[in-house]
């Protein structure tokens, strides 16, 4: 008994950290949405420090200048940690729902480079894509508009910037309301908003792994009454990240530019970001590894990378 009562003391004393890498860039004490509209205007404007670059932010910075376009759907496994960090959410939705990822964000060209409108749990952000990919953990991808649909990218982009300006908050309920967004569900409605319906929501309890996750399943379901105004239920539909066959990976508008690609960006910053090698047409493709040992090369040939 003393045992288990000095481990449990330990695993309190020494919780995991709940804050994601881009969230450890938010200066002690600031108050508000590091990545929404006053802040990064007041970056901008010299009223507040810039982001500092680390090398290891460089060379992902200069890996979306070559690769990324206005529009492009941006996937990540996320860390995202409920619970004081002991619970991995971010990790058990990718895992219950059969995808390499957890996360999507959508990608605008604008005046400093690639920035990503993603959500965080403090609202709508507009990360640098540098910054964004740090809170990456395993896989990233990258999907874009088909020729015939890029068109509606204005309106897309439209969409993430008028949520970014009305800093919509999270939705920790994964409701399919307006009232607030999660990510995939933010990168769902842009796309609707120009008229493209890149996927269906499906329910949490037909996810396609759900079954070898009963614990964790029924867990949060029984949580989600303590914490939340709409408790979850297997019923509560939800928007994806997805694979070949569902989620908004599976949007037969979309064509792959880059496949499921294992390059963390953390924990060990010092490394650099990978080399990606595009494939010609950029159309599906199967899982890859890729060392982030790499050197820091351009990601493939110019005319490969763009998918156009």
């Amino acid at each position: 008994m003393i045992r288990i009562l000095a481990w449990a003391l330990a695993l309190y004393l020494n919780a995991p950290e709940e804050r994601e890498m881009s969230e450890r860039l938010v200066p002690p004490g600031w108050q508000g949405n590091y990545y929404g509209p006053e802040a990064t205007e007041a970056r901008q404007e010299g009223r507040i420090p810039p982001i500092v670059m680390t090398p290891h932010m460089a060379r992902w910075d200069r890996w979306g200048r070559q690769v990324l376009r206005d529009g492009d759907i941006v996937f990540r496994r996320g860390d995202a940690r409920l619970l004081h960090g002991y619970f991995p959410i971010s990790r058990f939705l990718a895992n219950c729902s059969n995808s390499p990822f957890s996360h999507t964000g959508v990608v605008a060209i604008e005046r400093d480079g690639p920035v990503v409108y993603d959500t965080t749990r403090t609202g709508v952000a507009r990360q640098p894509f540098c910054v964004w990919a740090l809170d990456n953990v395993g896989w990233i991808g990258v999907k874009r508009l088909r020729p015939e649909y890029r068109s509606a990218i204005p309106r897309v982009l439209a969409y993430c910037r008028k949520v970014y300006q009305d800093q919509v908050p999270f939705d920790y309920e994964l409701s399919l309301d307006d009232r607030a967004l999660y990510c995939v569900e933010m990168t769902q409605k842009a796309f609707q908003a120009a008229g493209i319906e890149l996927c269906k929501p499906i329910r949490l309890g037909d996810m396609e792994r759900a079954p070898e996750f009963p614990l964790c399943m029924y867990g949060l379901r029984f949580a989600s009454q303590y914490m939340l105004d709409r408790p979850l239920t297997f019923e509560t539909l939800v928007y994806f990240p997805g694979n070949e066959r569902h989620g908004i990976w599976s949007a037969r508008q979309l064509m792959t530019v880059i496949p499921p690609t294992f390059a963390p960006g953390y924990p060990d910053l010092s490394e650099p970001a990978p080399t990606v090698q595009v494939p010609a047409d950029a159309g599906p493709a199967r899982p890859q590894k890729v060392s982030v040992s790499a050197p820091a090369a351009a990601a493939a040939a110019p005319g490969q990378r763009r998918g156009t």
